[in-house]
């Protein structure tokens, strides 16, 4: 077991265990030891991730029927080259997630979530935007360091009151940390209070010729948005740093699936997951 379960939970199964899937095991860091790579294993779990996030976003009207696969998923171009961040029920099943794409290049802004929002493309900010993540961006690349958009945020209704949406965050801060991200941005919804934990664990407006980028109204998703920084990611919230430390320890022995496989290395299995035989399908748009 590698967490305890959320107690808090009494109406459904409870969330037993947190996992992380990983682009590939070239991507993976040193820390990590608990590896498996299984590319049926990885499709089944990140298609089960497209549907939760799918299912959750259709009921929040923040996509529209025809924007999901024939089988009820949400896919964005983004997922194979991300981490993802979920939580499992006790039966194995995905309640709830989140992605970080990591960065080790510089690429067009247009290439990046943030670069596709409406305020981004707004004529009053959005040159003004561009300067102020080029820049950073910049200096992060120059400096030998990687950088990262935070997505695909969602989790289970009935989860929604306890803990989970918080361990999922501070499981994400431990991830940016071991993956040596020194930048995050990230478009963030006000629906739910993610945008608001978000800024709790430390994120800010970005700001522009000296003032704050305010929040905006996003048509695509039908709701209030927030475009937000992360830029002192070794020093979390203090409230929050213990738990942040505490996850990043335990990321040394949380599993992490792969889809591809590492030549001469064998695969190693974990406690408490059982792999199950599934269709060898890559999920795909």
């Amino acid at each position: 077991m590698i967490l305890a379960p959320d107690t808090r939970v009494a109406s459904r199964r409870s969330v037993r265990q947190v996992l992380l899937l990983a682009p590939s095991l070239e991507d993976v860091p040193t820390p990590f030891c608990n590896l498996v790579s299984s590319p049926q294993q990885y499709a089944r779990l990140l298609m089960e991730t497209q549907r939760l996030r799918g299912g959750i976003y259709l009921d929040d009207g923040a996509i529209r029927p025809e924007e999901l696969t024939s089988d009820g998923r949400h896919i964005e171009a983004c997922d194979l080259k991300s981490w993802h961040i979920l939580t499992l029920d006790e039966s194995g099943s995905v309640q709830g997630c989140a992605r970080c794409h990591c960065r080790r290049q510089k690429v067009a802004f247009s290439e990046l979530g943030l670069g596709r929002s409406a305020l981004a493309l707004s004529d009053r900010w959005g040159n003004k935007i561009r300067r102020a993540v080029e820049d950073t961006i910049d200096r992060v690349v120059q400096s030998g360091h990687a950088f990262g958009e935070l997505g695909g945020w969602a989790i289970a209704e009935h989860l929604r009151c306890t803990t989970t949406m918080m361990r999922i965050a501070l499981s994400t801060w431990a991830l940016v940390r071991s993956l040596d991200i020194h930048f995050l941005c990230s478009t963030a919804t006000r629906r739910h209070c993610s945008a608001a934990i978000l800024r709790k664990l430390g994120g800010r407006a970005f700001e522009a010729d000296g003032a704050e980028v305010p929040h905006y109204w996003e048509p695509r998703y039908g709701c209030e948005m927030e475009l937000l920084r992360f830029d002192h990611l070794d020093d979390a919230h203090p409230l929050f740093e213990p738990r942040v430390q505490e996850f990043q320890n335990l990321l040394a022995t949380m599993p992490v699936i792969c889809r591809g496989p590492r030549p001469g290395a064998g695969r190693r299995e974990f406690a408490g997951f059982a792999l199950q035989p599934e269709l060898d399908l890559i999920a795909h748009a």
